[in-house]
């Protein structure tokens, strides 16, 4: 049997565990393993796992995902997101669908010190939920502005899944951080467009709330202007070249505890909760990232990602063909699988592929860069697609008394502006290489 079948066969097998519910870097690492001892044996095999571990967990860039997790998880118990809502909602929510609206925008400034859509979502929805319920909007516009609007944490710089992108793809975390910027703010005014739209159709869906008066809406500007300049700093400091993003990272961690405190919302327990969520969510990583790193190792020796990409390229087919079809795939897997676990499992296959083909005339590092982006996008429309969706099922857990075919029905409207975004980086990948090329 060739290594390129045993290469399908255990990617098979890896498909399978994952269908069975098994926790996905335990069936990438059971799925790797297998094939590897198939491949090259299992001594092989055991001295591969010798330094594994240690090899993986002390690459220094590493070190950027607990400390931006820490970080939001401070901000959130730290009562940050809060202000950010009031202060968004200060100017946005007397008019039609304005909530809604200032919910968005307050899920796109907590992405900035966050880094995670899970943890946006929920956060966010804690805050903005209680408020859309007291201006009277639908449930399914509330449920779904809030689910659509935590997929902002990931695509929002800076970003846990850009970090580990760049990992996989050799590529400077810097660069994807700027090259996401452009996008995120397009994602942002794209949900605010599909709110207006939204409450156009059906006025009552989105009431006008009362209007704030400029005196209290300059109050809730001195409120958050610290929060303002935390993000400031860290990420004009990482593309000033001032300092790298672990070091962003940490003076980040260091300046919302500060702000937290003097909040007067947070208290011990709060910051033990928050250090208690970064280490397990940062286990949690670390765990697909070993299974991840012995699937790839696999698939090196296998020469599976090889054959594809060679049948690919010599197979003639349109380079947008092939870039639609694995777009495709994405949403497919988003429908069953979390953002992380599909980068993962599909860039070692797929980055090749695209590096090979000819998008616009782009060289290596731009097209890494622009794929990068354009799946993280497509990563993001699987959080708020069925039957998974996983940021509708924090949405609903949050908001039980409303059915989940409601919030799904809510997100529609979002997943339109999703398509239309991809599509137009698509065709304009200046869009998220022109900050990296101005800035670089």
């Amino acid at each position: 049997m060739s290594s390129v079948v045993i290469g399908f066969l255990a990617s098979g097998l890896t498909l399978v565990l994952l269908a069975l519910r098994v926790h996905i870097g335990v069936a990438m690492l059971v799925g790797g393993s297998v094939g590897y001892a198939a491949v090259s044996g299992v001594m092989p095999l055991m001295a591969y796992f010798k330094n594994l571990a240690y090899g993986r967990f002390s690459v220094y860039d590493l070190s950027v995902v607990p400390l931006f997790l820490l970080m939001g998880n401070i901000a959130s118990k730290g009562g940050l997101s809060r202000r950010l809502f009031m202060a968004a909602n200060a100017f946005l929510g007397h008019f039609r669908g304005g909530v809604a609206m200032s919910a968005i925008g307050a899920c796109a400034a907590f992405g900035a010190i966050c880094g995670s859509s899970l943890a946006t979502a929920a956060t966010m929805g804690q805050v903005a939920l209680p408020e859309l319920r007291r201006c009277k909007y639908s449930p399914a516009l509330s449920t779904g502005a809030l689910a659509a609007g935590g997929t902002l944490g990931i695509l929002v710089p800076p970003s846990v899944i850009l970090v580990i992108y760049a990992i996989l793809a050799e590529q400077n975390v810097a660069h994807l951080f700027m090259a996401a910027m452009i996008p995120a703010l397009i994602a942002m005014a794209g949900y605010m467009a599909a709110i207006a739209v939204s409450v156009r159709i059906d006025p009552t869906a989105g009431p006008a709330a009362e209007v704030v008066s400029w005196a209290e809406r300059g109050r809730t500007l001195l409120r958050v202007w610290p929060i303002v300049m935390v993000f400031v700093v860290i990420i004009g400091g990482i593309y000033g070249g001032v300092f790298t993003p672990t070091e962003a990272a940490a003076i980040g961690v260091f300046a919302t505890t500060i702000l937290s405190i003097l909040s007067g919302e947070f208290t011990l327990d709060g910051y033990l909760q928050s250090v208690l969520s970064a280490a397990e969510a940062t286990a949690m990583i670390f765990l697909i990232l070993l299974g991840a790193d012995v699937l790839n190792a696999f698939l090196a020796l296998s020469q599976m990602p090889a054959a594809i990409a060679q049948w690919v390229l010599t197979g003639g087919f349109p380079p947008l063909a092939v870039l639609f079809a694995m777009i495709l795939v994405y949403v497919v897997l988003g429908c069953v699988m979390d953002s992380l676990s599909m980068i993962l499992l599909t860039v070692p296959i797929f980055l090749p592929i695209i590096l090979g083909l000819d998008f616009w005339g782009l060289d290596h590092g731009d097209k890494a860069i622009w794929f990068g982006i354009l799946a993280l996008m497509v990563v993001e429309i699987g959080l708020i697609t069925p039957p998974v969706g996983m940021n509708v099922f924090i949405i609903n857990s949050l908001a039980r008394d409303v059915p989940m075919r409601e919030t799904f029905r809510g997100v529609v409207p979002f997943l339109i502006s999703d398509a239309l975004r991809v599509v137009l980086l698509v065709f304009v990948p200046g869009l998220s290489l022109w900050l990296v090329r101005a800035l670089g």
